[in-house]
């Protein structure tokens, strides 16, 4: 299972009845979707903190508790992690310190590979695919380097430079999971129901901000030449095709704050082989309608009954007396 985007309010922009109903809401349907599928692995793809970047040692402290307390899994469920802007700030933004803290918190490095059946998932930092030689840039792009190695290893293309370190046994192509999507122009292709509104859908993306470059985009084809993307980031849905055999999803926001109707992804694979679903939850506009014309039917019964007791009294009095 695939969401993106909880964006979990913090203490500074956070309004306690708007952590009231739209945590509710997220916390229901994800341990719903753990009750009725209950899925061997869970990746949430960035942005799960507002202010992670901004909070404090111990504001950060209660995002993870929150966390963990809205996103339990199952014992025979794994949940992994990637890091987006808002958890530890754009590029130009990040610290050592607010990069270490992330990754202890959520045990999750900037590169990672799970492997699983035969499946292999990449995970990505992407704020750390700028290519400028960062303290956080260049570890990611050799531990790229690296899995991409071993994946060609494992199909035997580089038998004579592979070591006996290599843990993949089974070759396939990877998933890709990321916080940023892959570039593009801006969203006008994307022909989703879970689409950007008509007002937006035109406006240009920039580089490194609302996708990754179009360089760093490339390369991650090159090297890993993956099956399939998936990312978040834009709170919208959008499915691409890249070199007419990759597919690229991106998920919309996981929240009522950022989407009418959120929608996730549920996924099936198979080392030669996947097949994706999207599921998509109640508009908040139509909860909203049914709180409202529930209230006024609960209204107008209360109404009706008051009145009617009124009635029947008047008529029964008279009668009292001559009685």
């Amino acid at each position: 299972m695939f969401i993106a985007d909880t964006h979990l309010l913090g203490a500074k922009k956070g309004h306690w009845f708007d952590k009231l109903r739209r945590e509710w809401q997220m916390h229901r349907t994800f341990q719903t979707m753990m009750t009725l599928r209950k899925p061997d692995l869970v990746f949430i793809l960035g942005d799960i903190f507002d202010e992670g970047l901004w909070s404090s040692s111990g504001e950060f402290e209660n995002y993870i508790k929150r966390f963990h307390s809205l996103f339990s899994v199952p014992e025979n469920t794994y949940l992994y992690v990637v890091a987006g802007n808002h958890d530890m700030g754009f590029h130009y933004a990040i610290t050592p310190y607010l990069n270490q803290r992330f990754i202890n918190s959520m045990k999750t490095p900037s590169v990672r590979r799970i492997s699983l059946r035969g499946n292999h998932f990449v995970l990505i930092n992407s704020m750390a695919l700028e290519g400028d030689g960062c303290f956080l840039c260049r570890p990611t792009e050799i531990a790229l380097n690296k899995i991409a190695k071993h994946l060609k290893c494992a199909k035997n293309m580089l038998s004579q430079d592979c070591d006996k370190a290599n843990t993949i046994t089974r070759y396939s192509r990877p998933i890709i999971l990321q916080h940023y999507p892959m570039y593009r122009k801006s969203d006008e292709i994307c022909t989703e129901q879970d689409e950007a509104p008509e007002d937006i859908k035109n406006v240009e993306f920039r580089e490194r901000w609302e996708c990754l470059s179009k360089e760093a985009s490339e390369q991650l084809l090159d090297i890993l030449n993956p099956r399939l993307i998936v990312d978040g980031h834009t709170h919208h849905g959008c499915r691409r095709m890249h070199r007419n055999d990759i597919w690229e999803f991106t998920v919309p926001s996981f929240s009522w704050r950022n989407k009418n109707n959120p929608s996730l992804l549920l996924g099936v694979f198979a080392p030669d082989n996947f097949a994706v679903s999207k599921c998509y939850m109640p508009q908040e506009s139509t909860v909203y309608s049914i709180y409202i014309i529930g209230i006024i039917c609960i209204l107008i019964h209360f109404i009706v009954r008051c009145t009617r007791h009124r009635y029947c009294l008047s008529i029964r009095h008279p009668y009292s007396k001559t009685l």
